[in-house]
């Protein structure tokens, strides 16, 4: 499609009235889309194969005909393009999200509305864009900085600069450079609200919330090999930075010289001349992202997103060594990563996480998110998005989600109602598939064994059977 058309496109569906707007939305998206293949590829196999793996670790799950893509352009061909996703015409999610008013706004704007708005587009925006973009790497990744640089909407004004910060700091740089990314964090507004830096000026004893969690959270690690004296001077370097909340620009972030340290410091060995000002913070950053701690901790929080919750360590080891050969260049990293990943990745031993199940579902099934009706389906999983309320973001590891399984199996009945509700889509699906087996086998990633197809087939009807299949053991993991 044509920069131009997908310029008319846009504009087109910004036109549309209020009446009807989402379901007219929905149309163009869909018809852009193509809608659901007539026929479309499922697994022949009791084993997960290569490309199937990639696909349900480099995206939030496979949509019907996604494999076929995958195949006909390659398996290095389809990671390029998604390693460098403004190759990727995006239009369809472009239009949902077009429609997420507040997704879109600066802070000071979004400052006037009040917070129950802000926060539901927020989530309804993490919803559909996992779902629907086809820049499935960029989603997954967003996704990862998400907890790594996490900022809890429920503190202060924290959410009305989150979509900001998710914009500038977080998208932006989520697959490029490293550095980039950790300035881009540090220095927002966000960021400087949520770990108190706002508040950090040149005193006897400065605030060390933010210079903690930077060295601890963002980069070494808490076993980095810093010191409390570490800390203290990071803390010094970070002072002068405010986050303005009146006047002609709120939510902007303006550095006050006289609230700054400006005098020598002294981090991680490095000395940092005096009379650095606002060039401070971005000498302790330079510090701080070279350092090989750094490179074995993001390293270690890569492996584990694309390989295993306890990664091998010779996998650790070589995407730490792209890091620091490339300079932190993240795209470089996930590349090593996958690229070995067949031959390490354990095969359905990864637990969803609720936000993960929620997701890759209405992705297999190729259907609509609705957030109105998701969104208290993840909070009483205890994963409504940017609500975990400590700065080290939502547990990663599966086994942490264990306690979520009574809700999982309501979400699979809820969603077979769902489903239920629309007779001709799930019947286009399970004919496009091949019949109830061949769905079973898409929505699993291979074909069920002999006593998963025996449990299946106690199913009344096609719609009790894709419950059975969402509720399944097999189809948590991933």
């Amino acid at each position: 499609m044509s920069r131009e058309l997908s310029r008319r496109a846009f504009v087109g569906a910004a036109a549309l009235g209020a009446a009807g707007c989402d379901r007219a939305l929905s149309a163009v998206a869909g018809w852009l889309e193509g809608g659901l293949p007539d026929r479309f590829a499922v697994p022949t196999t009791t084993r997960v194969e290569p490309d199937l793996h990639l696909l349900r670790r480099a995206t939030f799950g496979p949509r019907p005909g996604d494999i076929e893509t995958l195949r006909n352009m390659g398996r290095q061909a389809w990671l390029d393009a998604q390693l460098g996703p403004s190759s990727i015409d995006d239009t369809a999610c472009d239009l949902r999200v077009g429609a997420i008013d507040t997704l879109h706004l600066d802070a000071g704007l979004s400052f006037e509305l009040p917070p129950e708005q802000i926060e539901s587009e927020l989530r309804a925006g993490a919803l559909v864009r996992a779902t629907c973009s086809k820049r499935q790497l960029l989603e997954v990744m967003t996704e990862v900085w998400t907890d790594h640089f996490h900022v809890a909407i429920g503190k202060g004004r924290c959410r009305h600069l989150r979509s900001p910060y998710d914009r500038e700091a977080l998208r932006a740089h989520a697959l490029g450079s490293f550095r980039d990314l950790l300035g881009a964090v540090t220095k927002s507004a966000a960021m400087l609200v949520y770990l108190d830096g706002a508040a950090n000026e040149r005193a006897a004893r400065p605030n060390e919330n933010h210079a903690r969690e930077l060295l601890e959270l963002h980069t070494l690690g808490v076993d980095g090999g810093y010191t409390q004296g570490d800390i203290q001077e990071v803390a010094r370097c970070l002072t002068g930075f405010v986050v303005e909340e009146g006047g002609a620009r709120p939510g902007t972030v303006t550095f006050v010289p006289a609230r700054h340290d400006d005098g020598e410091k002294r981090v991680l060995g490095e000395t940092i001349p005096a009379g650095g000002g606002a060039g401070d913070v971005d000498s302790v950053l330079d510090i701080v992202a070279r350092h090989p701690k750094t490179a074995e901790r993001v390293a270690r929080k890569l492996c584990g997103v694309f390989v295993a919750d306890d990664p091998p360590e010779a996998a650790v080891a070589r995407a730490a060594s792209t890091f620091s050969r490339t300079g932190g260049r993240i795209d470089d990293v996930v590349r090593t990563i996958l690229d070995e990943e067949r031959a390490e990745g354990a095969l359905d031993a990864r637990i969803k996480r609720p936000f993960r199940l929620v997701v890759s579902a209405l992705r297999a099934l190729g259907i609509e998110p609705r957030p109105e009706d998701l969104a208290p389906v993840l909070g009483r999983m205890g994963h409504a998005p940017f609500a975990w309320p400590t700065p080290d973001g939502y547990p990663t590891q599966g086994d942490a989600w264990l306690g979520t399984l009574i809700e999982r199996f309501r979400f699979a009945l809820g969603l077979g109602a769902a489903v239920d509700a629309d007779d001709a889509h799930l019947e286009r699906l399970r004919d496009a598939a091949g019949g109830d087996d061949a769905l079973a086998a898409h929505l699993l990633g291979r074909r069920p064994t002999d006593a998963e197809r025996a449990a299946f087939a106690l199913a009344p009807d096609s719609k009790a059977r894709v419950t059975l299949v969402l509720a399944s053991p097999a189809f948590q993991r991933f």
